[in-house]
Order: C-alpha cells, then sequence, then structure tokens
C-alpha cells in the first residue's frame, strides 16, 4: 500500500479526517463570532444608512435629540435586561411607567420635587414588589402574572389621575426632563449611569452570577443552593424602579402626568433587550447589548423619520427586527 493511501491523501502526513475536523471547528468559530457580533454589524450598517440618507445625522443637535428620546426605555431596558437573564418576564412595566409619572407630576403639586421624585421611586418599587410576590408566593406563571397585574396597576392609576392628565406649572419639575449637567442632559446621564451600574453589577459581581445561573437552569439553581424567589422578586423589584424613573422623565419633559403613558413601553423594552442579542430564554445576555439593542431602535426611529415613514411602515420594520432576533438567537441556540 501507497503512503499515500495509508495516510489518507493528507498533506504532510496529516489525515484527512483531521483536517476536515480542524476545518469544521474553524468554521464553527466564525460563525459563532458573525452570530455573537450581529447586533455590532447591524448597528453599524443602520449608522452608514442614517447618514446616507440623513446629511444632519451627525450634527450635534440630532444626535443629542436622539439620545434624550431614547433615554427613559433605555432606563427601562437596563431593568428589563436583568428581567429575561434571570428567565422572567414582565409586561406590567408600562403600567409602572405611567405610576410614576402620574405620582412624580401629582406629589409635586404640593411638595418638593425631590419628594415627589421619591415618592415615584417608592411606588415603582411597590409594585415591581407585588409582581415578585405574586410570581413566587402565588407560584404564577410570570408571562400571564404581570399580564393581570399591568392591567390592575393601570387601572389603579386612571383611579388615582380620575383618568385626567395632571398637569403642573411648577419651578424645576422640568429640570429632570429637560435640564443638564455640565451641558450633558440629566436624562442621558441618568441612563448613562443606569448602564454602568447595570453593567458592573451583572459581570461583576455575585449577584450577577446568580442570575445568570438562575435563568440558565432554575432547578440547578436551587439545588446548589441559591435563593431562586428572592432573586427573582429582585429583578422585578430593580424593573419597577427603573420603569418608575422612566415614567418620571417623560412626565418632566412634557410637564404632565399622562396616566395613559407607557402603552407600548413593555414592548418596546423587550424589543430592546431581544435585539441587543440577550437570549429570550434567559440565563445568558450582557449589558453592552442592551446598549446596542437602544441605539439600534433609535438609529431606526430617526432614518424612518427621516424618510417620511409613517407609524405603520415603522411598525412592521421594528417588529421584522424583532423576529429576526428572536430567530438569531433560537439558531445560535441550536448550534451550542
Amino acid at each position: 500500500m501507497s503512503a499515500e493511501a495509508a495516510g489518507g491523501a493528507g498533506t504532510a502526513g496529516e489525515p484527512v479526517g483531521t483536517r476536515s475536523a480542524t476545518a469544521d471547528a474553524q468554521g464553527r468559530r466564525v460563525a459563532d463570532f458573525l452570530t455573537k457580533y450581529a447586533v455590532v454589524a447591524l448597528l453599524a450598517a443602520l449608522v452608514i444608512a442614517s447618514s446616507i440618507v440623513n446629511h444632519g445625522f451627525w450634527d450635534g443637535a440630532n444626535l443629542k435629540n436622539i439620545l434624550i428620546q431614547s433615554s427613559p426605555i433605555a432606563i427601562v431596558s437596563v431593568g428589563m435586561t436583568f428581567v429575561i437573564i434571570a428567565g422572567m418576564f414582565d409586561l406590567s412595566v408600562g403600567a409602572i411607567y405611567a405610576a410614576g409619572g402620574v405620582t412624580f407630576a401629582n406629589i409635586a403639586l404640593g411638595a418638593p420635587i425631590g419628594t415627589a421624585a421619591l415618592v415615584a421611586i417608592a411606588v415603582g418599587l411597590g409594585l415591581g414588589l407585588a409582581n415578585g410576590a405574586v410570581v413566587t408566593l402565588l407560584r404564577v406563571n410570570p408571562f400571564i402574572a404581570t399580564i393581570g397585574t399591568g392591567a390592575a396597576f393601570g387601572g389603579l392609576v386612571l383611579i388615582y389621575s380620575h383618568s385626567n392628565p395632571i398637569f403642573v406649572d411648577k419651578g424645576g419639575f422640568q429640570k429632570l426632563g429637560l435640564g443638564s449637567f455640565h451641558g450633558l442632559p440629566w436624562p442621558v446621564l441618568i441612563a448613562i449611569v443606569t448602564f454602568v451600574v447595570g453593567a458592573f453589577v451583572l459581570s461583576r459581581t455575585v449577584y450577577g452570577r446568580y442570575l445568570h445561573a438562575v435563568g440558565g437552569n432554575r432547578e440547578a439553581a436551587r439545588l446548589a443552593g441559591l435563593r431562586v424567589n428572592w432573586l427573582h422578586v429582585s429583578v422585578f423589584v430593580l424593573v419597577g424602579v427603573c420603569a418608575a424613573v422612566g415614567g418620571m422623565i417623560v412626565a418632566s419633559q412634557l410637564s404632565v402626568g399622562q396616566p395613559t403613558l407607557g402603552a407600548d413601553v413593555a414592548l418596546q423594552s423587550f424589543a430592546v433587550v431581544i435585539i441587543g442579542g440577550t437570549s429570550v430564554y434567559g440565563g445568558e445576555g450582557a449589558m453592552w447589548r442592551t446598549l446596542c439593542g437602544v441605539l439600534i431602535l433609535a438609529v431606526m426611529t430617526n432614518l424612518f423619520n427621516s424618510l417620511a415613514w409613517d407609524a405603520a411602515r415603522q411598525a412592521v420594520a421594528e417588529g421584522v427586527v424583532l423576529v429576526g432576533a428572536v430567530a438569531l438567537d433560537s439558531l445560535r441556540r441550536r448550534r451550542t
């Protein structure tokens, strides 16, 4: 038998099977890399497209406007990232968003702005705690539970406001939404701080590792001694506070607490997190991914406005991107 036949026609004595396995491994690594950072490529493509379509895209005023408009949803999305990584869902954030804004406006009519802000944050914390109690103590599926609590919270907001917007004409009320700190708008500054703290907690603390473990395999985490119920309650409290802060910012920007505010907040924040690449199945995700998701939707909206697209077309495009992100996540999990 010849040497070529004995060696399987390998190069420099390398068997064909080994060479094929190496090529397959390299191909998988390339595919995994592209899948992992597809969100960055999408963001870059949208920025390039926006730069071509809208010659004023890089104008300072336009960029500032994009960041200010996206800040409230960005803050809510930080909390939603914690919820989804922990393997939970929260569809009541829109109602908590409205509750935060209405409470902030109503309390500000007769109390200092700082007091109003603290009360609104406490309301968000309390509603998040109620969500956590329903899911953990009553053992209701989080998807169903937060649909129900969202309806209840929304009804309470309407009762509290008598179904009317609460207008505030008071000095200092608009500072949170329209003011700035050394030239940096307060909404943007709050969003940046929220992202930095969220990223640190998720990636550098024991609590963050526990959330990934619980979201990845709840039963295994319980058997390992983790306080699963406490962790689940904590993420609902976090997203409740974030939603209340987002509602406060919008109320400050508009000088009105609107009880119907936040109808699309749950969908938008969920879309931001999933488009960013955090797994809808839980256990996987990162705050930089959510940041990419925020920027993608913000740039998309800016691009669509430049093209004079109506709300219906924008909704279709955003829906397609969301479905594509979920499909990409499913493909990656199957490959893994």
